[in-house]
């Protein structure tokens, strides 16, 4: 893991947050050209790319996008002070998988990173709305309109599953089905509705308002915030 955040100290703390309570290889990148650096060294599963990491918001943006594209395996989640639309909406143009607010839970923050990884999407519904508003703006950029084929019924409760936060694994779980058979039926969900990401499936059913908050979406949050479990000492936490 990689943890490109803007002030040195907060950055080496926060990784080292992360080895000792998740056993992470967790490596600590306080600048752009420290970052990238290490990107060349090694392979990263996931980068926390904190917002300031260069001077201007959006100048953090266009290194996010350039990362990106450099390596497309990579999970991006981005660490914001507070929510912003703008952000929110460039930083998911841009490839990230996560929006991760700092005053939410360490433990968050894990499951967060757990989302990402497992192929899902982690935002809050706040933030998917600025995502949604976005899309009504300026309109959807799909081969056809949204819903264009109607869904069967075991097509649309994959879809409220997809857009709850359930990984492919949970629903087959919970559907008593295959995995490789969700794998199917999504493959003909994305292609009936003309999306090609969870992403657009998740804001295809919050338009429709199929979908409940989802469950990575809705954070709760436990006293610790990601900031001061950074600055615990290491005799002060535990799993």
């Amino acid at each position: 893991m990689l943890v490109a955040d803007t002030i040195t100290m907060s950055c080496h703390l926060l990784a080292d947050a992360l080895r000792r309570n998740e056993g992470y290889q967790a490596t600590a990148a306080a600048t752009p050209g420290a970052a990238l650096q290490a990107l060349e060294r090694e392979r990263f599963d996931v980068a926390l790319v904190g917002i300031g990491i260069s001077d201007h918001p959006l100048d953090s943006i266009r290194f996010l996008r350039r990362i990106a594209g450099n390596y497309p395996e990579m999970n991006l989640v981005i660490l914001l002070d507070a929510p912003d639309r703008t952000i929110v909406v460039e930083a998911f143009r841009a490839g990230a998988r996560g929006i991760f607010c700092r005053s939410d839970s360490f433990e968050s923050l894990r499951k967060c990173i757990r989302c990402v990884c497992d192929g899902q999407v982690w935002a809050k519904s706040e933030e998917l709305q600025f995502v949604l508003e976005a899309v009504e703006e300026h309109g959807p950029h799909t081969s056809r309109p949204l819903g264009s084929r109607q869904l069967s019924k075991r097509e649309e409760q994959i879809t409220t599953l997809v857009a709850e936060g359930y990984s492919n694994r949970e629903i087959s779980e919970r559907l008593g089905l295959s995995e490789h058979t969700i794998k199917n039926y999504l493959f003909r969900v994305f292609e009936k509705l003309g999306v090609s990401t969870r992403v657009g499936l998740t804001l295809f059913a919050l338009r429709r308002g199929g979908a409940s908050r989802a469950k990575p979406h809705s954070v709760r949050r436990p006293p610790a915030t990601v900031s001061q479990m950074a600055r615990s000492r290491p005799s002060d936490t535990s799993n």
